[in-house]
């Protein structure tokens, strides 16, 4: 009895030595598009880099088809910028990969290119799509990552790349599909005091929420042209509010009081092909939970 409780205290050291404050939690956050990181995991990424951890956000395409008027390598060159510009905005990185926007396949050199990007930035956290969604670049980024999971810790898969030596937890963006089942809030993020930040840090893709996408809307009339207006309009016609599931969900991790009062919240599904945390890891991982 003895033994194992010294064992057990001799674990928990060491998850307090990997995860404790004073050691930095390295997250990447994988999107098929330029923008997709920021609109479901922003919020976390600036409390992330506020308390001094280390956020990735990569996306797997250039962004060259997302536009009605421009595309091809002028658009990836606008998409590149307003992705840089959104970095410094919410304080990471961002980082875009050269593959076409439309086209994105899980191809064996893709996999390898996310397995050494994953083991380069030593992630604790691995973030991407749901493997079903309305967008074929977005199912198949997240079977992208799936397909890197484990394998990030294989020594004879990419060897270039030293291996991670423990499996990351892999976690799922929030998305609205029900087939084949439906998202489920594991893991949620109470972000209203950091919403006005990720508001203005998306702004920096102009090309997108002031043009794309409200023209694929049939609103690109309404667009605004001042930059202030602009944001305004933004927060006028993206809504990152709390739904039933996840106030419920925000409730286990904050508890019933702070649930009712929180006004803006981003929730993850865990992947089970990924490390399984236990709550007390999971806090450990996320310490702005409070």
């Amino acid at each position: 009895m003895k033994l194992k409780m010294i064992l057990l205290l001799m674990a928990t050291m060491m998850l307090t030595s990997v995860f404790g404050q004073d050691q930095a939690i390295n997250v990447v956050v994988i999107g098929a598009h330029p923008d997709d990181c920021d609109i479901k995991a922003g919020g976390t990424a600036i409390k992330f880099a506020k308390m001094g951890h280390n956020v990735l956000f990569v996306s797997v395409t250039n962004g060259d088809a997302g536009h009605h008027e421009k595309g091809g390598g002028a658009l990836a060159k606008i998409r590149m910028a307003e992705s840089q510009e959104a970095g410094k905005r919410f304080g990471i990185k961002y980082k875009v990969l050269d593959h076409h926007d439309g086209e994105l396949m899980p191809t064996l050199p893709i996999r390898l290119e996310l397995i050494r990007l994953i083991r380069q930035w030593n992630a604790d956290v691995v973030i991407s799509h749901r493997p079903n969604d309305y967008h074929p670049d977005h199912r198949n980024a997240s079977i992208l990552v799936q397909d890197a999971a484990y394998m990030v810790i294989v020594p004879n898969v990419a060897p270039d790349t030293p291996p991670l030596e423990k499996n990351p937890v892999f976690l799922y963006m929030e998305d609205r599909f029900q087939r084949p089942n439906p998202f489920r809030h594991d893991i949620t993020i109470d972000v209203s005091d950091v919403l006005d930040q990720k508001y203005y840090a998306m702004s920096a893709h102009v090309s997108q929420f002031f043009e794309w996408l409200p023209w694929t809307a049939g609103k690109l009339q309404e667009v605004p042209k001042g930059e202030k207006e602009r944001l305004q309009w933004l927060k006028d016609n993206r809504w990152f509010g709390v739904s039933d599931q996840a106030r419920t969900g925000l409730a286990k991790w904050y508890g019933e009081e702070k649930a009712k009062i929180a006004t803006s919240v981003e929730s993850f599904e865990i992947c089970e092909y990924g490390r399984r945390p236990s709550d007390d890891e999971i806090r450990r991982l996320f310490p702005m939970i409070k």
